[in-house]
């Protein structure tokens, strides 16, 4: 089953695109590779294990990982481009002795797979910092391997 079809079947629809929240360009394609600038999501503020829990977090998680589908969307037209999910690089806001980071993170490791089955595990990393931009609990980058030929005309952001 294709990715959008999975988007679809599991009732997901993807939010409007953020703008850039700096100097730079939210994705850019480098032959086969697709890179996407870090995502967090509007809502989704304060730290993991003081102002928020875990789920709480992993939410925040998904829902940057949600925003990270649409500028992949936005890049290659459709993600039924996407080969595969290479790496994921998630970082959580939290407090002092909190040690579930990779749990948090996992919101936006198990959106992947649900969308891209398979190809969408991934290498990751995933760290704990004590502040993000804008609040955000969580922030998520990743890079996607694109199929031969597709969305050859997106080579970066407009």
């Amino acid at each position: 089953m294709s990715a959008e079809a999975r988007l679809r079947e599991l009732g997901i629809h993807l939010p409007d695109a953020r703008p850039a929240a700096g100097n730079y360009i939210p994705f850019r394609r480098h032959g086969d590779l697709l890179f996407l600038a870090g995502q967090g999501a509007d809502g989704h503020v304060g730290r993991v294990g003081d102002t928020m829990t875990l789920e709480e977090g992993q939410a925040a998680a998904r829902a940057a990982g949600l925003n990270l589908l649409t500028q992949t969307r936005a890049a290659l037209g459709t993600l039924d481009a996407v080969e595969e999910v290479v790496r994921v690089h998630g970082w959580v806001s939290c407090a002092d002795g909190f040690t579930q980071i990779p749990a948090v993170v996992n919101g936006a490791s198990d959106l992947f797979v649900e969308v891209f089955g398979d190809a969408g595990r991934h290498a990751r990393t995933a760290v704990g910092v004590w502040m993000l931009p804008l609040g955000f609990a969580v922030e998520v980058e990743m890079i996607v391997a694109v199929r031969d030929g597709a969305g050859g005309a997106y080579r970066h952001a407009l």
